[in-house]
């Protein structure tokens, strides 16, 4: 196959998002807008993908710190797209083949639209291919004016079409497939004799027509993979139509989401087969969850592993966790990074977890914080019960053997350790180590003093 290799547009501000973060880095469906473009060039199979770069340049190039295929070239000044990719002519030095050109700002555009724009180029063997789409109302997009044998003249702009061209419904998507020799050759060729001062990629395909070489265009089967995204209300819109996708594919699967339209799951999440999903929740990129498991309404689930036949109850919180098989959580749990529970353990309502390791069929079932601390086997957790595991300055560990009967409202205060088989009763305050097969309790005595209340009336 033909050498690819992809140039993606990602310099410029994007001042209509009103924002001091520029346009490609927003997040669209979990990720950085910007890396929506650069998977469909990798997934077409471009080697190299060079970011034209400007605004934020070192936020940019760290989303991408250490992938071996991007190259990155700085667009000091955003004097136009065909001065952007002239700005990535060096990154390509002694590159021959097809060049991909792409928007950074575009996120909808699929990796198989990609594909099929480039054999439709090489197959009529074209020295530039535009990607268009068929709109009713084509206001405010430059119109695609072909010739009667289908080939592509020129695009004009809305302001520069008179009103036969106005009536044309292709536009311009701003994506391109061009020959390298060509594209190398003549780019610097463009010149800036406009109203902006800046140079127009779209004169490089009036420099290629005077030539008289091939200038095609494809239209696109869904006109939303071309629409880019300049404000809030398209950053909006743009997600919607990702989680369309996403939970679509989900659900071909094997996924039951019941309302998808309120459902969030981003892009990278994988989810078993048989597995439920409610309205309301939240699934974040970098999550993986087992089948046959009930996710129930309002969860929030962010880079998270969960096993099999799982079951979290209703708003519940769960980052950065890892849960064996049949777990259950909540409702209104709250899971912290580093909690890793094993199969059958049960963490109730309104318990809190942070850095701890839980035992097979261990269970807290309400009213709990746990930080800190390893837990073993068939543990219990009494309602109430805290590890007080924070002295002001550093954080200290709880352990917990197996078999152990933690009473409620008990204070763990570490570092402590509670040997296997021990119990620990109600309302004790724990501040030295509990030998195994031991009962530790810590009350003060309670007094009676009978009438008391009489006397006082």
């Amino acid at each position: 196959m033909e050498s690819l290799a992809s140039i993606v547009l990602a310099a410029g501000k994007g001042t209509r998002m009103k924002s001091g973060l520029i346009k490609v880095l927003h997040h669209v469906a979990g990720v950085p807008m910007i890396a929506w473009p650069v998977t469909a060039a990798r997934e077409a199979g471009s080697d190299p993908i060079v970011l034209v770069i400007g605004h934020q340049a070192n936020a940019v190039q760290g989303i991408f710190r250490g992938a071996g295929d991007i190259r990155c070239a700085m667009q000091e000044e955003q004097l136009g797209t065909g001065h952007a990719v002239a700005c990535a002519l060096d990154a390509l030095s002694g590159f021959r083949g097809t060049v991909l050109i792409l928007c950074g700002d575009t996120p909808l555009l699929r990796s198989e639209t990609v594909k099929m724009m480039l054999a439709f180029h090489r197959d009529n063997q074209a020295t530039i291919t535009v990607l268009t789409a068929l709109m009713d109302d084509p206001y405010g997009y430059g119109r695609v004016v072909r010739d009667a044998s289908g080939h592509v003249t020129r695009i004009v702009e809305q302001k520069d079409a008179d009103p036969e061209e106005q009536e044309i419904r292709e536009i311009n998507s701003g994506i391109y497939c061009m020959d390298s020799d060509f594209l190398f050759n003549n780019i610097r060729g463009i010149g800036n004799d406009n109203a902006q001062g800046e140079y127009y990629l779209t004169d490089l395909l009036a420099i290629a027509v005077r030539k008289g070489l091939t200038c095609l265009a494809m239209p696109t089967a869904d006109a939303d993979e071309i629409m880019g995204v300049n404000d809030r209300v398209q950053l909006a819109e743009a997600g919607r139509i990702l989680r369309r996708r996403i939970n679509r594919d989900h659900m071909l699967n094997g996924v039951t989401i019941i309302d998808p339209e309120a459902t969030y799951i981003d892009q990278g999440v994988t989810i078993g087969p048989d597995t439920t999903i409610h309205p309301g929740c939240h699934i974040g990129e970098g999550t993986v969850i087992g089948s046959g498991c009930v996710i129930e309404n309002g969860v929030s689930i962010s880079a998270c592993r969960i096993g099999d036949d799982c079951h979290i109850k209703a708003a519940s919180v769960l980052e950065g966790s890892e849960l064996g098989e049949d777990v259950a959580v909540g409702p209104m749990a709250h899971l912290r990074p580093g909690t890793v529970l094993g199969d059958k353990v049960k963490i109730g309502n309104f318990v809190e977890t942070k850095k701890i390791v839980m035992g097979k069929g261990s269970k807290a079932s309400h009213l709990t914080y746990l930080g800190d601390a390893e837990i073993g086997r068939d543990v219990n957790i009494g309602c109430g019960t805290i590890t007080c595991n924070y002295d002001g300055v550093n954080k200290h560990r709880t352990i917990i053997g197996d078999e152990v009967f933690i009473g409620s409202d008990v204070q763990l205060v570490a570092p402590v350790t509670v040997g296997r088989n021990s119990l620990v009763a109600a309302g004790t305050t724990v501040t030295v180590d509990v030998p195994p097969d031991s009962l530790a309790l810590s009350r003060v005595p309670q007094v009676n003093k009978e009438g008391w209340r009489l006397k006082k009336r």
